[in-house]
């Protein structure tokens, strides 16, 4: 399990983010499979024991830097309602991870066994369907349930994702809205 930063800043926080740039820049010019440990450690002027301390392994890196990209940079957009907001979010989620970086990144995060990744990602998942419920509450909105649209509407995206077996297009998203609501 992927140890979380004692202390922010300093030489741990930059082995990290150079750590974290090389595998992102591995990643764009090399299959995964080609990535190894020391590879990253040459690359990102570190041990290859750096690593294995501060990651456990190859798949513990991959998942923390998959954890690191998937990380909001923002809250959902306002479209000025709550069915709105909630069609636009899962429409958007349903493009990015569906995606083939986005596939990468979940592939990273299940395949590493790391149950602390899993639940960062659930956890910024509930965070945006949090701001979308108090911000439709703020307009006066009844609000929903974050489990029931988390049951509903995001877990069988993450299925067909997952398994590939449907197309998680714009019109299927607003379609498990609107059964919903």
């Amino acid at each position: 399990m992927a140890k979380e930063m004692i202390r922010q800043g300093g030489r741990s926080a930059r082995i990290q983010a150079e750590v974290h740039n090389t595998v992102n820049r591995l990643l764009e010019t090399l299959d995964r499979s080609a990535i190894t440990v020391p590879m990253i450690a040459e690359q990102a002027g570190v041990t290859p024991s750096t690593i294995y301390r501060r990651w456990g392994d190859l798949a513990q890196l991959l998942a923390d830097v998959a954890v690191a990209r998937m990380r909001p940079i923002a809250d959902p957009e306002d479209t000025g309602s709550m069915t709105g907001d909630l069609t636009l979010f899962i429409q958007q989620y349903a493009e990015e991870m569906s995606s083939k970086v986005g596939r990468e990144m979940l592939a990273d995060v299940i395949g590493s066994h790391a149950e602390e990744a899993s639940q960062k990602c659930c956890r910024f998942t509930y965070q945006h369907l949090e701001t979308l419920n108090n911000r439709a509450i703020a307009r006066g909105e009844p609000g929903f349930d974050v489990d029931r649209i988390v049951d509903g509407v995001v877990a069988p995206v993450m299925f067909h994702i997952l398994f590939s077996d449907r197309d998680v297009s714009a019109e299927y998203c607003s379609s498990l809205i609107q059964r919903e609501f």
